[in-house]
C-alpha cells in the first residue's frame, strides 16, 4: 500500500459560540487569527451581512487547529470585536446557488452541534491528491474526487488567497447513506501547502509553546473497532499497530489513535465519549511541557495525565474536546 498520506492537516473544533471558543483557546495559550466572518447580501440590492460559518485557526509551521461556529444573524453581539468581515461577491444570477451552498454548510455544522459540542473534523495531508484519489477508488472507498478552492491566509506580507486541493471522504455505512459524511464527522485529505506559504503564516508564536498538531483520537463502539480500523487502513495506506488497548496509525511525526469506548478511560483517565463514533481528543507538541503546565495552571484549568504520560485538559473544561500537550521531538523542540 502506498504511503501518500504524510501528516495531519488540521482538526476542527465546532463550538456553539465563537466568543467563548476564542476565550477558551487564548486561555489555553494559543494565539489565534482574527475570526473570519463571511458577509453576503441576502438579496440583490440589500447590504451584506454575516452569513454562514465563522472560523479561526491556531497555526503551526505545517498544520493547524480550526475553531468553527455557525453565524447567528439574530444576535449580532455574538460577533467578536476583532472579527474579520469577508464580503463574498457574486453575480446576481449566481447568488441563489451560492446562498444554498452556504446554507448546506451551516446545516452540517448545526448537525454536528446537535450531536455534541467538540471535535467533528479531521483532515490529513498529502503531497499528491490525485494519487490518493486513485488509490482510494481502487480500494473501494467512496469520495467526492479532487476539489479545488481558494482560502484566505494571513501572512507577513498581508492577506493572500491560496489554492487548496482536497478530497472529501463519504460514508460507507448503510445507516449513513445519503448524508455525505463519515459517521464520526467530516473526514478529508488536503494537499500540502507550499513551504514558502507555511513559513510566511502569522500567529504561530503560541504562549503555550505549541509547534505541531500530532495526534487525533477517535473513539468507537468495541464491536465496530475492527471495521473502523480496516477503513482507516485503506484511507491511510498502512496498517495500525497495537499500543495498549488502542490501535495507532503512525504518520510522519504524527498519528491517529483508535480506541473502543470501554477502553477510553484507560488511555485518557476520566474521559467519556459524548457519542459513538466520535473524535474525542487531539494532541499538540510543545517545546516545554513544564511551561505549558504552568500557563494552564495559572489560567485555572484542571489537568490530568494520559496513560502515556501526556498532560491534558479534560473535555469538560475545554468545550467538549480533550486537549493533550506532548513533548515535541527533534528540531521542533528547540
Amino acid at each position: 500500500m502506498g504511503r501518500d498520506i504524510d501528516h495531519l492537516h488540521h482538526v476542527g473544533h465546532v463550538v456553539t459560540d465563537m466568543k467563548e471558543g476564542l476565550e477558551l483557546y487564548r486561555r489555553l495559550g494559543f494565539r489565534l487569527s482574527p475570526p473570519a466572518y463571511p458577509m453576503l447580501s441576502p438579496r440583490e440590492g440589500e447590504p451584506p451581512r454575516p452569513f454562514g460559518a465563522a472560523n479561526t485557526h491556531a497555526n503551526f509551521p505545517r498544520n493547524f487547529v480550526e475553531v468553527v461556529s455557525c453565524v447567528r444573524d439574530d444576535d449580532p453581539d455574538r460577533i467578536p470585536s476583532d472579527a474579520k468581515l469577508v464580503p463574498i461577491q457574486a453575480p446576481p444570477e449566481h447568488l441563489p446557488r451560492l446562498t444554498e451552498a452556504i446554507r448546506r454548510t451551516v446545516a452540517k455544522i448545526a448537525s454536528c452541534l446537535a450531536r455534541f459540542e467538540g471535535l467533528h473534523i479531521l483532515v490529513f495531508k498529502t503531497p499528491d491528491a490525485d494519487a490518493v484519489a486513485g488509490r482510494l477508488s481502487s480500494g473501494g472507498i467512496r469520495h467526492g474526487g479532487v476539489s479545488a478552492v481558494r482560502r484566505p491566509v494571513d501572512t507577513a506580507k498581508g492577506p493572500r488567497m491560496e489554492p487548496l486541493r482536497f478530497i472529501e471522504l463519504d460514508s460507507d455505512a448503510p445507516e449513513d447513506a445519503g448524508s455525505g459524511r463519515v459517521p464520526e464527522g467530516r473526514l478529508a485529505i488536503a494537499e500540502n501547502p507550499s513551504a514558502e506559504l507555511l513559513e510566511a503564516q502569522l500567529h504561530m508564536d503560541h504562549p503555550n509553546g505549541a509547534v505541531d498538531l500530532v495526534d487525533s483520537v477517535l473513539c468507537v463502539a468495541r464491536a465496530a473497532l475492527p471495521d473502523v480500523e480496516r477503513r482507516y487502513e485503506t484511507y491511510l495506506g498502512r496498517p495500525a499497530r497495537a499500543e495498549g488497548p488502542a490501535r495507532v496509525f503512525d504518520l510522519d511525526s504524527s498519528r491517529v489513535t483508535l480506541v473502543a469506548d470501554a477502553d477510553l478511560e484507560a488511555i485518557l483517565p476520566g474521559e467519556r465519549a459524548p457519542a459513538l463514533p466520535a473524535f474525542v481528543a487531539y494532541a499538540v507538541a510543545v517545546r516545554d511541557v513544564g511551561v505549558a503546565r504552568k500557563l494552564l495552571e495559572e489560567n485555572g484549568f484542571p489537568l490530568r495525565a494520559s496513560a502515556s504520560g501526556d498532560l491534558f485538559v479534560p473535555a469538560a473544561a475545554a468545550l467538549g474536546a480533550a486537549i493533550l500537550f506532548r513533548k515535541a521531538e527533534g528540531p521542533k523542540a528547540g
